[in-house]
């Protein structure tokens, strides 16, 4: 199996600041967008975060890349351009497992940090391009952003079981504490197993210690049938699910 470490919503670059956390739960604002949505913030229930957030620079009434887009208990997820081809030659696709993370900003003390806020078990892939008329109809009534003008011919749908979290639990918090925001807790196994984007062996402190490249969207571990990996993402899917 792979693990996809895949990075959403807001954060310095894209939106400018962290998505907020309240009453202990992690609101991940997607990204704004100015072209291929016809959801604004609004439409989710969440002008008043992204307000806030931003001091006031974005709306309610600004569209947003809607996308990963929980509904109905299931995850549907686009990705296309130089981070699909990742994926793509990675071998990413039905049985791997995405783990979304995004930066936030702690409750009571605004300290900026990444966390994981929600998931994706792929039970389906689709190549827009080739895709079934009746799965595009379901997809455009959803107002999924990558079946609305991204015309790429990599342009790609992932879907299955998925979820956010409602609570911050410690245990989906990336950042350790007190460290820089790229100063990740990680589990032991990772370092061995690898993921891409982290080859160089300074990234790596101790057994559990990882500083995480500033930029990047998608990270793949190939875990294969390692029990203890795969004991760590049932948990950590059983931890987003409480």
């Amino acid at each position: 199996m792979k693990l996809v470490l895949s990075r959403k919503g807001f954060d310095s670059a894209a939106g400018g600041a962290p998505s907020p956390i309240v009453e202990g739960r992690p609101i991940s604002l997607p990204i704004p967008a100015t072209r291929n949505s016809s959801t604004t913030y609004d439409d989710l229930g969440l002008g008043s975060y992204v307000t806030r957030a931003t001091r006031g620079r974005i709306d309610g009434a600004h569209l947003c890349h809607h996308d990963p887009m929980f509904v109905h208990g299931e995850c549907i997820f686009g990705q296309c351009d130089a981070a699909q081809s990742h994926l793509a030659n990675q071998g990413v696709g039905v049985g791997d497992t995405f783990l979304f993370f995004g930066l936030f900003a702690d409750e009571k003390t605004g300290e900026r940090h990444h966390r994981i806020f929600g998931y994706l078990r792929v039970a389906e892939r689709h190549v827009v391009q080739a895709m079934d008329e009746a799965v595009r109809d379901e997809l455009a009534r959803l107002c999924h952003p990558h079946v609305l003008g991204i015309r790429t011919a990599n342009n790609t749908v992932y879907r299955g079981e998925g979820a956010t979290a409602a609570h911050s639990a410690d245990a989906l918090r990336l950042t350790r504490a007190g460290g820089p925001l790229s100063h990740w807790a990680v589990p032991a196994w990772l370092r061995g197993r690898g993921l891409t984007y982290h080859s160089k062996p300074s990234r790596w402190i101790g057994e559990d210690g990882l500083y995480s490249v500033a930029r990047g969207q998608e990270f793949v571990c190939d875990i294969g049938d390692d029990s203890v990996a795969h004991a760590w993402v049932d948990d950590i899917i059983r931890v987003i699910r409480t």
